[in-house]
């Protein structure tokens, strides 16, 4: 768009790449864009493939005339969401790998525990004293491993979705030794990278609050939009309604304070959202290091604890032969 390139061509272009459900969505854009109607009106009809912050953004785009500045913004954003994630999943990946591994060759030990006969015939001895043999006993292995990650799975689906208002034990998150700072950190930098961009986009101080706390994926956020939109429209300052929600750090708040008072919001705004930035990829390198440190220490446990069964259940073998007959 920058270069002059026409938006039809451009949506066409992208109607042509990438997954069927994006496909689709871009021709919806195209031939819609076709009948003169607005990009952001038409994102907004494809919901939820375009996310509410892209569909007010261009939304603003479009009233601005920056449209170009406003989606190089919006995707400098997303690129580092994804970056961000990519960078978790690959710290994550050995020790998961570690632990598909210990799972394997317990499970291969039950396989053989049933295909293995001892020289005067019956079954061989089961050193794990599971009971569990052959590909039924595998089975069950696995589904008791399914019903554990699957519960702890529930868990995340529960918090991310906010079942039950699960979201509002976030303040007691935020007490957990060095993981709660961590989380609190990559939040308050997605909230500041957005708000950066709302402001910097000429979008106004209420909706820019309201879009910047959904940004966050927290409803435990979310929660503030009503009462940052009254305190706004009270006559309060930006730094003042952000205070009044108890939810960011003093020194956060302090600085856009300053911002506000130097007359330069936007600005200023950014350099604070870089710098939260710096802090969400150290944060995202200590949540790393926090989830490696629990699977290790869950392939760990559970060695010492098949250790431990093995070992009680020769010893109970060889104490057996030792009675006097």
């Amino acid at each position: 768009m920058r270069a002059g390139m026409e938006l039809l061509r451009l949506l066409d272009m992208e109607s042509r790449q990438g997954s069927a459900r994006q496909r689709v969505a871009m021709r919806s854009l195209h031939d819609g864009a076709k009948d003169g109607e607005l990009l952001s009106s038409l994102m907004e009809s494809e919901k939820p493939f375009f996310p509410p912050l892209l569909v007010a953004m261009t939304r603003v785009g479009e009233a601005t005339g920056r449209m170009d500045r406003t989606l190089l913004a919006l995707a400098e954003h997303y690129d580092h969401r994804i970056a961000m994630r990519r960078s978790f999943l690959q710290s994550i990946a050995w020790p998961g790998l570690q632990l598909l591994g210990g799972i394997g060759v317990v499970s291969l030990l039950i396989l053989l525990l049933e295909w293995l006969k001892p020289p005067g015939g019956g079954e061989m001895f089961d050193p794990l004293g599971f009971g569990l043999r052959g590909g039924s006993g595998v089975l069950v292995f696995w589904a008791y491993l399914a019903a554990f990650f699957g519960m702890i799975a529930a868990m995340i689906w529960g918090y991310k979705n906010n079942i039950g208002g699960v979201q509002n034990i976030v303040p007691l998150i935020y007490l957990i030794p060095v993981a709660g700072p961590a989380i609190q950190t990559i939040a308050i930098a997605r909230f500041a990278w957005t708000l950066s961009l709302c402001l910097d986009s000429g979008l106004d101080p209420i909706q820019s609050i309201r879009l910047s706390l959904d940004s966050t994926d927290n409803d435990f956020y979310r929660s503030a939009a009503d009462g940052a939109e009254q305190s706004i429209r009270g006559g309060r300052t930006l730094a003042e309604t952000l205070r009044d929600t108890h939810l960011f750090p003093e020194d956060f708040v302090t600085n856009v304070d300053v911002a506000e008072m130097s007359g330069t919001d936007a600005e200023s705004i950014d350099i604070l959202a870089k710098d939260y930035d710096t802090r969400a990829k150290t944060a995202i390198k200590t949540l790393a290091g926090v989830a490696t440190g629990l699977i290790w220490l869950t392939v760990t446990g559970a060695l010492i604890f098949l250790i431990m069964r093995m070992a009680m259940s020769i010893s109970g073998v060889y104490s057996e032969a030792l009675q006097p007959i």
